[in-house]
């Protein structure tokens, strides 16, 4: 007799958000949303419509007027601050339009700084690094400091130090928004070739449609909730 199969649990699943701000204006409600290992789904729509506050509440940043988000069948509602915290440092990977790079750090610190906040071990921390150096072409630029890098440079680190701690789910604002179009693509395809060798859900927010392009679907977020983008 064959044992019955294990149910398997979306990556994120999102269900009836509803997000206001200030002064009552409804961004979006009914959202849902369910992602599982692996996919990666681009999310577009005008500006203000809430795409960056949607992944605030994904990471558990801020909190939602109604409904639950849950990552690997835990609702982030039941967490406590320094749960959710854990959470985010652990399974969660971001890459932002404005790279985030510390000044301070070497290139290889960057992209070991989750790593780092891990306690991982410093001999791993560094071979990860160099790895995924590697990777990004970028191999030998490890000892280089931030300010000598080009803009598209800097996102590549960005990415690498969003992947480095092998997150479960990757969550992006307008990575390449301060980029000029051919860097941009070259970006766009490093990031899509790199996530799916990790295998991890990504949710790429973005008003580019070369951008969204790269994903496997692309859904816009409106104010009653997602619809498909090949829909519209």
């Amino acid at each position: 007799m064959q044992a019955p199969h294990a149910i398997s649990l979306p990556l994120l699943s999102l269900t009836s958000l509803r997000k206001s701000v200030p002064g009552g204006r409804v961004l979006f409600s009914g959202l849902n949303l369910s992602m599982n290992p692996g996919e990666f789904v681009a999310i577009t729509g005008e500006s203000g419509v809430g795409k960056s506050t949607l992944l605030n509440l994904i990471a558990g940043l801020d909190l939602a007027d109604s409904g639950s988000i849950a990552i690997d069948g835990i609702t982030l509602d039941t967490l406590t601050d320094d749960a959710r915290t854990r959470l985010r440092r652990d399974r969660i990977g971001f890459v932002f339009q404005a790279f985030h790079i510390l000044p301070h750090l070497t290139v290889a610190q960057n992209i070991a700084l989750p790593l780092v906040l891990q306690h991982t071990d410093i001999g791993e921390s560094a071979k990860r690094a160099t790895d995924l150096l590697a990777a990004i072409g970028m191999a030998g630029r490890g000892n280089d400091y931030p300010r000598q890098l080009s803009g598209g440079e800097l996102q590549r680190v960005a990415i690498a130090r969003a992947l480095v701690h092998r997150p479960a789910l990757i969550l992006a604002d307008e990575p390449t928004g301060n980029l000029d179009p051919e860097t941009a693509m070259r970006i766009l395809d490093l990031f899509a070739t790199q996530i799916r060798e990790l295998g991890a859900a990504t949710l790429l927010m973005t008003h580019s449609k070369m951008a969204a392009a790269v994903a496997d679907r692309t859904l816009i977020l409106t104010r009653d909730g997602l619809v498909d983008g090949h829909a519209s």
